[in-house]
């Protein structure tokens, strides 16, 4: 469900980012990202690929990523390792945010 809400307000215009924790820090690597999430949904390429297209961000909890033993140059475009400072940079003065 966070994949089709961010690709719709992506898609729609709005400044997109998804901040990903814990095990979803891994959907920001190469390959990972596969699958159907439910009957009728949008595979998870073709909804990673559409946010790309329309300007949206993963940024990736670094102490999660590296909890995990991750590679950095494994992440996809529009991935970087950041915590909850640039989150809060990036939110500036307001935004609506969704939590999955």
């Amino acid at each position: 469900m966070a994949f089709l809400v961010a690709v719709g307000a992506a898609e729609e215009g709005r400044s997109t980012l998804m901040f990903l924790t814990k095990e979803a820090v891994r959907l920001a690597t190469a390959g990972v990202a596969t699958g159907t999430a439910c009957a009728g949904c949008p595979p998870l390429p073709e909804l990673v690929e559409r946010y790309q297209a329309a300007g949206g961000a993963f940024l990736v909890c670094p102490i999660c990523f590296n909890a995990k033993g991750l590679d950095e140059s494994q992440l996809i475009k529009s991935a970087e390792l950041g915590g909850t400072v640039p989150m809060w940079r990036w939110i500036g003065d307001g935004a609506t945010t969704f939590s999955y």
